[in-house]
């Protein structure tokens, strides 16, 4: 398969991220090493997971993916042929939140015990903490490079303004630079094109959108009200995407999908995966056969009428 460049970090990976955010909430741990060791097989190396994944099952506490996606690492080994990102600053229920020095600390240590290895590839701040000063953050960030304890650094969910901030301060400080921005970024919810964008592509910061199938409405199984029974998520895809502007979306990926005889879940990830800036599209998978599906997306390059269709229909 196919290896990008993460942005600066040092690392190269496969143009699809695995989401472990499924692990220990809608997968259980067989099911997961089962998932995981299909995508490695499949050319992958770039899983992505949190410390808050997924305490909002009842019963969960947070760290349950790390758990699982450990436990994978301690029965196959080859830690070295895969990146393993992980995130804090999230509110945790029975560990605050946020990123100031003493806490990033606390929840790293946690996250290499769950993880079961002794470095974190890329560490990214889940959510800015603007009561924390931008420069404590990174100083502690590079506490922990300096410890051999992370390699390279990340955002989530950063305005361009804040990124600005950072990517500034960094480099007035000599303090590490975030290498990786993780937005909200798929062809529905495009609010990342923009200043943002913008920003990334000038500062080669490398980009890893999240919610690439826009929570799966763009498979293409949620056309009607009906269709809204089939998931947990049925009611907030229903508020959110099913409107004139999402049919009108499926519309065009049905033409394109046509066209090329793929599905149109393969066309959103392989519009994606050729925007700019864009590295790796996260993306998970509850069967193989849904994994499958990712990875020939992957290896799907649109042409130019496919694009300036896609870009039409969800500007």
């Amino acid at each position: 398969m196919e290896q990008r460049a993460l942005g600066k970090t040092g690392f190269s990976v496969a143009p699809l991220c695995f989401g472990g955010n499924v692990f220990g909430w809608t997968v259980d741990e067989a099911q997961s090493f089962k998932l995981l060791d299909a995508f490695v097989a499949g050319g992958g190396n770039f899983i992505d997971t949190a410390d808050v994944y997924s305490q909002w099952k009842p019963g969960n506490q947070g760290g349950e993916s790390e758990t699982i996606i450990g436990n994978w690492l301690a029965a196959r080994g080859g830690r070295d042929k895969v990146v393993i990102a992980t995130k804090t600053g999230a509110e945790l229920t029975n560990g605050g939140k946020g990123l100031n020095r003493q806490r990033v600390l606390r929840q790293v240590e946690a996250s290499l015990k769950r993880l079961r290895t002794d470095h974190i590839d890329l560490y990214y701040s889940h959510r800015d903490d603007t009561e924390t000063p931008m420069e404590e953050v990174l100083e502690t960030y590079d506490s922990l490079i300096r410890a051999g304890k992370v390699r390279a650094i990340g955002a989530s969910n950063f305005t361009a303004a804040r990124l600005e901030e950072a990517l500034t301060t960094a480099d007035t400080t000599g303090m590490p630079r975030y290498s990786v921005l993780q937005p909200l970024y798929n062809l529905y919810d495009r609010e990342f094109e923009g200043a943002l964008q913008d920003l990334c592509v000038t500062e080669g910061v490398a980009v890893a959108p999240y919610y690439t199938l826009a929570a799966g409405f763009l498979t293409g199984k949620y056309r009607s009200e009906a269709d809204l029974s089939k998931s947990p998520r049925g009611a907030k895809i229903g508020a959110t995407y099913l409107n004139p502007r999402g049919l009108k979306l499926l519309a065009a990926m049905d033409q394109v999908a046509a066209r090329l005889n793929v599905k149109p879940s393969q066309v959103a990830v392989a519009w994606l995966a050729a925007r700019p800036a864009v590295v790796a599209p996260i993306a998970s998978a509850t069967s193989l056969a849904q994994l499958e599906e990712l990875l020939a997306a992957v290896r799907l390059k649109l042409d130019a009428d496919a694009m300036a269709t896609l870009d039409a229909a969800g500007a």
